[in-house]
């Protein structure tokens, strides 16, 4: 078999073709995104057919079976021995395809300029792409632009709420953005708007490590680290170009949390309960409200600080609000400069973020205009 992308075709060979997708992932947020592709094709509603479907064990070709049941068996593959993945391999996509990431992986993350160079769109949940070191996120725009291709990354960040278009529309006005923060995780906004100190927070984190808001090992929510990648991508898109290095995190985890084997977490999670405890007791006699935020700030100096961590916030904070698993973010701008623009909506779960991702291919689809990559400028 061919390599997983062509080189590219003439335009003419290219546009006499309609345009497939390429699931990577079968996890949680690809199994959702199949199930969003069947719901709306029985709605009536015209979807780009699949041409695989493919995750770090196999990959399947969808033609002539549904993609529920190619789904199905795939996940049920077993483990690959090879060192190459399987979609390295796959039936080569062509000019016009649309690739669709609904992985975490690194490596697939490392992928998308060369399939944005060729001419294929990249849809993407996986926030290793333009969240990841500078050089890559560069890369990316640069490949945007020199294949003229989509790169759909609404579900990167808030999964989907409006929130990475309105900061590139601003700036495309000519706007600019002085600040930005928000509460950008529903795993963390979830822990901190349920835990009230009544209880351990281990358990809180139990219960949302059960309920799906957390990943399997909750520590990679704990840790911080998804925020911070999460505020990159927003700093990068409102022009500012921060590395993970220029991002203060203060990690929720502990010591013994942190340098635990997979199999002991659970047993561990107990050690967040006294600082927790006490941080909280704290916030609650200052008459304030504790939650996680990230936080970019363009100082009079133009220098750029940022920060992820708890915070206790005034409740007439526009962060102090919200519920669930809310995502809340506001954004101080030239035009928003006294009163800031504030996006709020579910910021968590595998349907609303494979919503965000079908809504990504549907624009392409339906020929909305690739919008001109505008590389960040790097903090004063």
């Amino acid at each position: 078999m061919s390599n997983v992308v062509s080189l590219p075709l003439p335009a003419a060979v290219a546009h006499a073709a309609p345009p497939r997708v390429a699931l990577l992932g079968t996890g949680n947020v690809g199994g959702a995104f199949v199930a969003r592709c069947g719901e709306l094709r029985a709605a009536g509603v015209p979807l780009p057919a699949f041409a695989w479907l493919s995750n770090s064990r196999a990959l399947e070709a969808c033609t002539g079976d549904a993609p529920e049941r190619v789904l199905e068996r795939l996940r049920a593959a077993p483990a690959r021995a090879d060192a190459w993945s399987p979609w390295v391999e796959a039936e080569a996509l062509r000019r016009g395809d649309i690739l669709v990431d609904a992985s975490a992986s690194d490596l697939v993350a490392g992928w998308h300029g060369e399939w944005l160079a060729r001419g294929i769109h990249v849809v993407t949940a996986n926030k290793l792409g333009a969240g990841a070191h500078g050089d890559r996120a560069h890369a990316i725009a640069h490949a945007r632009a020199e294949g003229g291709t989509h790169y759909g990354d609404a579900a990167t960040v808030g999964a989907g709420l409006p929130l990475l278009r309105s900061i590139r529309e601003l700036r495309a006005g000519g706007d600019r953005v002085h600040a930005i923060a928000g509460v950008l995780s529903g795993s963390l906004a979830w822990l901190f708007d349920r835990y009230d100190g009544s209880a351990p927070f281990s358990d809180c984190v139990r219960a949302a490590r059960d309920a799906g808001y957390t990943e399997p090992d909750p520590r990679e929510d704990l840790s911080g680290e998804d925020v911070r990648r999460k505020l990159l991508i927003l700093a990068r898109a409102a022009g500012i170009a921060l590395e993970a290095h220029d991002v203060a995190v203060e990690s929720l985890l502990t010591p013994a949390l942190a340098a635990s084997a997979p199999g002991e977490v659970d047993a561990v999670l107990s050690t967040l309960d006294a600082p927790l405890r006490a941080r909280h007791a704290q916030a609650t006699a200052a008459g304030a409200t504790l939650r996680f935020i990230a936080r970019l700030q363009r100082g009079d100096d133009g220098r750029v600080r940022a920060s992820v961590g708890p915070e206790a916030l005034d409740p007439s904070d526009p962060l102090a609000a919200g519920a669930g698993t809310d995502n809340r973010v506001a954004i101080w701008s030239d035009r928003y400069r006294g009163q800031p623009l504030v996006v709020q909506g579910p910021g968590a779960g595998a349907e609303v973020t494979a919503a965000a991702l079908l809504d990504d291919v549907l624009r392409i689809v339906r020929g909305a205009p690739a919008p001109t990559p505008v590389l960040p400028t790097a903090p004063r």
